[in-house]
This record gives structure tokens, C-alpha cells and sequence, in this order.
């Protein structure tokens, strides 16, 4: 569906075409108005045209000696409905490496041990290096202060601030008082 999309959306990217779209949605024309309308060239509004009807936005019937061109309402309506669905853009996406981010700031920040070199300032890295810390905890384990304490101290001296910082963005919660922690 991404190329449908991109297609789709190539077909659109260009003023004319949406003038041209503009138009059409008000009433059907021929090649010969919209050229005059547009101050544009018949072959150059055949070739918009021919864009648009490869998309199915555009139909076209014969009148007379004229080819007369209209918007395809049930297509645009189709189109809309389909192609912005949560669905439908989140596969636009699927290609993407969602954890490219975060497997950068680990690898900067990480020796080959996997200890870290230091702790990020920045809040972004800070928290994709967080989930990195994390995934040391298993879901649905209690871990007392000194085991998180042992676990953390693998990854760097300050376990202090490792556990503070993971409690405070909700990779980890904790008994109040120093009590048992666990992985959210």
C-alpha cells in the first residue's frame, strides 16, 4: 500500500494538478477550458490530466468533438478513507528502524563491554539509554535495593541515579522506602 501512497501522493504533488483538481471538483471541463482557465498549454494539461486519471482521481466521457474531464468523488472519498487509516500509516512506517535512535545513543555511549562511558545529559538520550539499562530486569521480577544496586553497577558506578532516573520514567517503580523495585 506505501507505493499506492507514494503514487498517490506524487499525482497531487504539483500546483497545477491541484488546480486542476480544484477545478474539476467544481464542474467537469474539457483540455481546451482548462488550458484557457490555467493560462497553461493543452499538451501540458493532457499530461496533468493523464496523472490524475492513472490515480483513478480523474474520468473523462466524450461530448461532441471533446474529451470532458471530472473528479471521481467516490474515489477521493475512497481514498481518503483508506489510505489515512492508523493501519495504513503505521505500514508506511513498518520499514523504518523504530530503534535506530536508541541503538546509536547506546553505541555511543557504551563500551564493548556494554558498561557505560558516561551518563547522557540529555533527557532524549538519556532515556534511550534507560531502556537500554532495563532490559537487565525481567517483567514482573521484585528485585531488592542491593540486587538492582549489583545489576546497575554493571552498567555504571552512579546506580543511585541509574535507579532514581529509571523510577522516574516509569521503565522501573518501586515499594516506597527503599523497598522491593520491579520492571514495568
Amino acid at each position: 500500500m506505501s507505493e499506492e501512497l507514494v503514487t498517490f501522493f506524487k499525482a497531487l504533488a504539483d500546483k497545477n494538478r491541484l488546480k486542476i483538481v480544484g477545478l474539476l471538483a467544481e464542474k467537469p471541463y474539457s483540455v481546451e477550458e482548462l488550458a484557457t482557465l490555467l493560462g497553461l498549454k493543452p499538451p501540458t494539461i493532457s499530461h496533468h490530466l493523464a496523472k490524475l486519471v492513472d490515480v483513478g482521481l480523474v474520468k473523462s466521457h466524450t461530448e461532441s468533438y471533446y474529451n470532458v474531464y471530472q473528479l471521481d468523488r467516490s474515489v477521493l472519498d475512497e481514498k481518503a478513507r483508506t489510505m489515512f487509516t492508523q493501519v495504513e500509516l503505521s505500514n508506511v512506517a513498518a520499514e523504518v528502524d523504530a530503534d535506530a535512535y536508541d541503538k546509536k545513543v547506546i553505541k555511543d555511549y557504551s563500551r564493548r563491554d556494554g558498561s557505560l562511558k558516561t551518563l547522557p545529559s540529555q533527557r532524549k538520550k538519556l532515556e534511550a539509554i534507560l531502556r537500554y539499562v532495563v532490559q537487565a530486569f525481567e517483567v514482573g521480577k521484585r528485585y531488592r535495593e542491593k540486587q538492582v544496586n549489583e545489576i546497575l553497577a554493571r552498567y555504571h558506578d552512579d546506580t543511585a541515579t541509574l535507579r532514581r532516573e529509571l523510577v522516574g520514567f516509569s521503565l522501573m517503580q518501586r515499594d516506597g522506602g527503599g523497598g522491593d523495585y520491579w520492571r514495568v
